[in-house]
C-alpha cells in the first residue's frame, strides 16, 4: 500500500499479477495524490474489498485463480458506484464489450499508456462523485507549449494565438509524430474554453462496435451490465474542447452521427429517448490527406467540410532541423524527471551532429523514442554517437550479430519490407534479435542481455517495449 497516506485521499485497488505492472500503477497513482493497495488475485482482491472502502478498482483481465470480469461482477453488484477499469493485454474488441457489459467503467491495453491511465483515473473518479483533478502530463511540462526558434515555428505560433480567440472548428494537418495533439492543446489553452476539459480521443483505437457508446455515452440499462448513466466524449468535453485524432479512421456509420452531433450540437446517448444539448468546440487532425479520403469515398465530403473549417499545418522535423538542440535538451530533462535520473544526461557533440543530419521520417515522437532508448543503454552521463543507432536497421543487425550460443549460426537479417516506416522496421529486426537470444539462452534474461551486449536493464526495458514480456 502506498506509504504516504492522505487522510481525505481517493483510495484505489490495484489487481494484477505483474509485479512490474503493480508498481507502475502505484507510482502513477501516488503522484495523482491517491492511496493505493495492490494486490495479485481475486481472491486478495475480494477480502480487500469486503474489509475496505475504495472509490476505485483497476484490475487484469487474466488473473491467477480466475478472470478479471469476475471481479468487476462482484464490485459492481456489492458498491455499483465503485469505477472499475479492466487492463488487459488483449485489446480485442471482444474483451472490450466484455467488460463493459460486465460492468466496467472503462478499459485500457497493455502496454500502458501513463497520459491516457491518468484520464481515464481522473473522469473515474469523478463518477465517484469526487472532484479530483489529473496534475498536467508529467513527460514535459506543465503548460502546452510548441518548442522551436525558426521562422517555420513563429509562424505556427502566431497561427494558434489567432485561432485560440476563434470558435471555429479547426483542422490541423501534418505527419505522424510532429506534435498535432500539442497544438491542438494549445489551441485550447490560450482561448476562453482553457478552464472547460480537453479530451482526446484516437478516432483509430475504439473498436467499431462502441464508438456510438464512446461518444455519446449510454443510459443505465441501455444494455446488459450498464449499470448507470456514463457520459461520453461528447458530454465529458462539454464547455470544452474535444479533439478527434486519426478523424480519418471513422467508419462511414460514426462519420454521419458525428455530422449531426456538430450540426445540431446536440447527442443522445445510448438508450436515451430525447437529444441533450453540447457546447464543445471540435478539433480534428490526421495525418492523412482528407480531400482524397473524400475522393475515394472513403471520408464523406459534408463532414470534411463542416471540419475543415480552418486548417493548420504543422511542419515536419525535417523542415525545422535548427530546433533539434532545443527540442533534444527538453526531452532529456522530461526524461530525467520520469526516469528518476540523479543527473541530466548530455549528448557529445558528435551525437547532437548526427541528429542534426539525420532526416527523422518519425519526426519528433522518432527523436523522443531515440533519445529514451539511448539514456536506457547508455551507462554515461554523457551519451556518445552510437547509443544513437541512427544507422540503417538491416547494416546495423548485420555489423554486430551475435553468433548462437548453441550452435554457432546467427540470426539471418530480415528482409526490408519498404511499405513499413522506419520505426517499425527497427522494432521488427530488435524483436527478432532478442528472440532468437532468449531462445538459445533458455529464456535466462541474464545471459540473453550478456549474448546481446546490453545490460539486463536494457534488456527488461526493450522486452517492454516491445510488449515481449
Amino acid at each position: 500500500m502506498n506509504s504516504a497516506a492522505h487522510p481525505t485521499a481517493a483510495r484505489a485497488l490495484i489487481v494484477d499479477d505483474e509485479a512490474d505492472i503493480r508498481e507502475l500503477l502505484e507510482i502513477t497513482l501516488s503522484r495523482m495524490s491517491i492511496d493505493t493497495l495492490a494486490v495479485a488475485t481475486i481472491a486478495e482482491a475480494r477480502a480487500a474489498f469486503d474489509k475496505s472502502r475504495f472509490d476505485l478498482c483497476l484490475t487484469d483481465m487474466r488473473l491467477p485463480d480466475g478472470e478479471g470480469l469476475e471481479l468487476v461482477s462482484y464490485i459492481t453488484e456489492r458498491r455499483p458506484d465503485c469505477p472499475v477499469a479492466v487492463i488487459t493485454a488483449y485489446g480485442s474488441a471482444q474483451s472490450a464489450v466484455a467488460s463493459l457489459k460486465a460492468g466496467a467503467f472503462d478499459f485500457v491495453t497493455k502496454p500502458i499508456d501513463i497520459a491516457g491511465l491518468r484520464s481515464l483515473v481522473a473522469q473515474a473518479l469523478k463518477l465517484a462523485g469526487l472532484d479530483h483533478d489529473a496534475p498536467p502530463h508529467p513527460s514535459l511540462d506543465a503548460s502546452p507549449r510548441l518548442v522551436g526558434e525558426t521562422p517555420i515555428m513563429h509562424q505556427l505560433r502566431e497561427t494558434i494565438g489567432k485561432l485560440s480567440r476563434s470558435q471555429a472548428p479547426v483542422y490541423i494537418t501534418g505527419e505522424s509524430g510532429t506534435g498535432k495533439e500539442l497544438v491542438a492543446r494549445m489551441i485550447h489553452a490560450e482561448g476562453p474554453r482553457m478552464n472547460g476539459a480537453f479530451v482526446p480521443v484516437n478516432c483509430g483505437a475504439i473498436p467499431a462496435e462502441l464508438m456510438e457508446s464512446e461518444f455519446f455515452g449510454y443510459m443505465r440499462g441501455a444494455f446488459t451490465g450498464a449499470m448507470r448513466d456514463t457520459p461520453g466524449l461528447f458530454a465529458r468535453a462539454d464547455g470544452g474542447t474535444l479533439f478527434l485524432d486519426e478523424v480519418a479512421d471513422l467508419p462511414l456509420t460514426m462519420q454521419v452521427k458525428l455530422l449531426r452531433a456538430i450540426q445540431e450540437r446536440a447527442i443522445r446517448p445510448v438508450g436515451a429517448n430525447m437529444e441533450t444539448g453540447v457546447d464543445v468546440r471540435v478539433i480534428c487532425a490526421t495525418h492523412r490527406d482528407l480531400s482524397v479520403e473524400v475522393a475515394r469515398g472513403r471520408f464523406r465530403e459534408d463532414l470534411y467540410y463542416r471540419l475543415n473549417v480552418i486548417e493548420v499545418r504543422v511542419p515536419p522535423l525535417r523542415e525545422r532541423g535548427a530546433d533539434i538542440p532545443a527540442l533534444t535538451d527538453r526531452i532529456m530533462h522530461g526524461l530525467t524527471r520520469r526516469m528518476r535520473l540523479d543527473r541530466t544526461p548530455r549528448l557529445s557533440a558528435n551525437a547532437l551532429e548526427a541528429l542534426e543530419q539525420y532526416s527523422f521520417p518519425g519526426n519528433i515522437r522518432e527523436l523522443e523514442n531515440i533519445l529514451e532508448r539511448a539514456v536506457t543503454l547508455s551507462e554515461h552521463s554523457t551519451i556518445a554517437r552510437k547509443y544513437l543507432r541512427l544507422n540503417s536497421p538491416l547494416s546495423e543487425a548485420a555489423s554486430d550479430k551475435p553468433a548462437n550460443a548453441a550452435g554457432g549460426s546467427s540470426v539471418t537479417p530480415m528482409a526490408l519490407d519498404t511499405s513499413a516506416g522506419l520505426e517499425s522496421q527497427l522494432e521488427a529486426v530488435e524483436r527478432e534479435r532478442i528472440q532468437a537470444a532468449l531462445e538459445a539462452c533458455r529464456y535466462n534474461k541474464t545471459k540473453a542481455a550478456k549474448q546481446l551486449g546490453i545490460t539486463f536493464r536494457a534488456l527488461r526495458y526493450r522486452l517492454a517495449k516491445l510488449n515481449m514480456n
